[in-house]
C-alpha cells in the first residue's frame, strides 16, 4: 500500500499551487521566521537557476547557499551542494520540504580507524604485542 506524500495536510499539488505566504505558516518557527524576513540576492538568484532548471534552459544547478529551505516548487531536480571540499549531488524528494539544503551535504565524514598503524595515529603504531 503506497500511501499519498502530505505535508501538514497538504498533498504536493495544492502546495505548488498555494501562494508563498500561506505555505510560509505552514512552516517551522525558524524556516518560517527565515522566509518572513525574505530572500537575499544569493537565495534569490539560485532560485532563477532552479526555475531554469525545471523549464530546461540549464543542465545542473552548483550552489555554495547550504541554507536554502527546500521549496516546493523544487522537489524533483537535483543540486549539488557544495560540502567544504566537493559538490554532493543532492536529489530533492517531497519528504525533504521544509529543511534546509546543507542538511543533505555532510560536512564531515565518519572516522574509520583500522589496525594500529593502518590508518590510524601516529601513537597506535606502538601497540605493544601480547
Amino acid at each position: 500500500m503506497s500511501s499519498k506524500f502530505t505535508y501538514r495536510g497538504y498533498t504536493l499539488e495544492r502546495l505548488l499551487e498555494m501562494p508563498m505566504d500561506e505555505f510560509i505558516k505552514l512552516l517551522p518557527a525558524r524556516q518560517r521566521r527565515s522566509l518572513l524576513r525574505g530572500l537575499n540576492e544569493e537565495k534569490r538568484k539560485l532560485l532563477e537557476k532552479i526555475r531554469e532548471l525545471k523549464s530546461g534552459k540549464r543542465s545542473a544547478v552548483r550552489t555554495h547557499i547550504r541554507d536554502m529551505i527546500i521549496l516546493p516548487e523544487m522537489v524533483g531536480t537535483t543540486i549539488h551542494v557544495y560540502n567544504g571540499k566537493e559538490f554532493v549531488p543532492v536529489t530533492i524528494t517531497e519528504e525533504m520540504i521544509g529543511h534546509y539544503l546543507g542538511e543533505f551535504a555532510p560536512t564531515c565524514k565518519k572516522v574509520e580507524h583500522g589496525e594500529p598503524g593502518l590508518r590510524a595515529t601516529r601513537s597506535s603504531m606502538y601497540v605493544p604485542l601480547k
